[in-house]
């Protein structure tokens, strides 16, 4: 059986029911802890969105204080540790992703995901083949992940929802390069999916202002446009 998720949570600012939830995915050897401090930086743009930010479900082999959404080689021994890495973590984030909105009685069009590194990874995965599109997806440092060898052709049959997605990278980023960004949203544009993007200049593996403030931006613009 999947392991259950936990983490921290925020109600929302308004402090009446949530309209929106926003559900935030770290990063490898990260935990839930890590990101919740977007939702209170973001609180006043999203005053009636609730936040969580579960932890992953195994210990980082790497971090051994930290948690990992799967398993990864540096170097990879298998080019596809991604791809098998997404496929295997999906049920247990599907799950609470279902239990999230259901305790704030909303519908999954409420649902925005924003990932970092990692957790960007689960965001697009998952995010892409819910049942009921999304309101919007937020990937910091991350990538689309595809079975090796393969182009985004592959999973068109697993595309389900076609939310509008901001894919955000640091030009320095040394752990996943700034390429990535380019080539995901390439992917992304080819199975229809709308994707803006945003390169922070100067900026390694990390999330600066800039890019904090795209990243609330977009999140309110889309609620609002969903709201209207």
């Amino acid at each position: 059986m999947a392991a259950e998720l936990t983490g921290p949570r925020l109600a929302p600012r308004s402090r009446k029911p949530a309209r929106q939830l926003v559900v935030f995915l770290h990063g490898y050897g990260a935990d839930g802890n890590d990101l919740i401090e977007l939702g209170r930086a973001w609180q006043n743009l999203l005053p009636e969105a609730a936040f969580a930010s579960p932890h992953a479900p195994e210990p980082c082999a790497q971090a051994p204080i930290g948690r990992q959404w799967f398993s990864l080689t540096f170097p990879f021994r298998d080019k596809n540790e991604r791809w098998i890495g997404v496929n295997k973590a999906a049920l247990v984030l599907e799950r609470f992703l279902s239990e999230e909105l259901k305790r704030n009685n909303l519908p999954g069009s409420a649902l925005a995901l924003v990932g970092f590194s990692q957790g960007t990874m689960m965001a697009l995965h998952v995010g892409l083949r819910r049942t009921e599109r999304p309101a919007a997806i937020v990937g910091y440092s991350g990538l689309f992940v595809l079975p090796d060898g393969h182009g985004p052709k592959a999973v068109s049959g697993e595309i389900k929802a076609r939310p509008p997605v901001l894919l955000v990278h640091g030009d320095r980023d040394d752990l996943i390069p700034a390429e990535a960004l380019f080539l995901s949203a390439q992917y992304l544009a080819t199975l229809d999916i709308p994707t803006e993007w945003h390169v922070s200049a100067g900026l390694g593996h990390g999330i600066d202002q800039e890019g904090l403030q795209h990243g609330g931006e977009f999140l309110a613009r889309r609620f609002s446009s969903k709201a209207s």
